[in-house]
């Protein structure tokens, strides 16, 4: 695909091993606002979804998310590959990301996909997850795909492990 014209869009989505109030998950929620704050403030950050709406979708059963209280997920937009990789992995995003185990309900299954978005556009939590159901039924293809598929990622395969940068 030709990216010109273009900006990559990612959805990630776990749920949580606790309630958002129970204080096992209490280092998780207390940095949400730190984490969501650098990335608004990265070099090649377009877009996130906001907090009152992703909250609201995360608790609606008849919407997207299918109403799990303890979903947390992020939709957002950004320049390129390498602009969220950089936030992903060397900041302090990645000691959130190392400390997954210990918030998250393990699974075996996608957690993040990513797809290419005309410069401009949001796309929709509904939108997010078709996506995200195609790549867990069909695999890394152009309309959805993780890490391994981009040619110019490269970060993911030696930071998902271990400190932050």
């Amino acid at each position: 695909m030709d990216r010109s014209g273009h900006h990559l869009a990612e959805f990630n989505l776990g749920v949580l091993k606790y309630d958002w109030d129970d204080p096992r998950v209490k280092g998780f929620v207390d940095g949400l606002d730190l984490v969501n704050g650098i990335a608004q403030r990265s070099a090649g950050f377009v877009w996130m979804l906001g907090e009152d709406e992703m909250d609201a979708a995360q608790r609606d059963p008849d919407g997207a998310l299918d109403g799990n209280p303890r979903t947390a997920s992020t939709l957002s937009v950004w320049e390129d590959v390498p602009s969220l990789e950089h936030f992903v992995w060397n900041t302090v995003h990645k000691q959130f990301y190392d400390r997954k185990d210990e918030w998250y309900d393990a699974v075996d299954a996608v957690r993040l996909v990513m797809w290419w978005v005309p410069i401009g556009y949001r796309p929709t939590l509904a939108e997010a997850m078709s996506r995200f159901r195609l790549l867990d039924e069909q695999g890394d293809g152009p309309e959805a795909f993780g890490w391994a598929w981009l040619r110019d990622a490269e970060q993911w395969k030696t930071k998902r492990c271990g400190e932050a940068a």
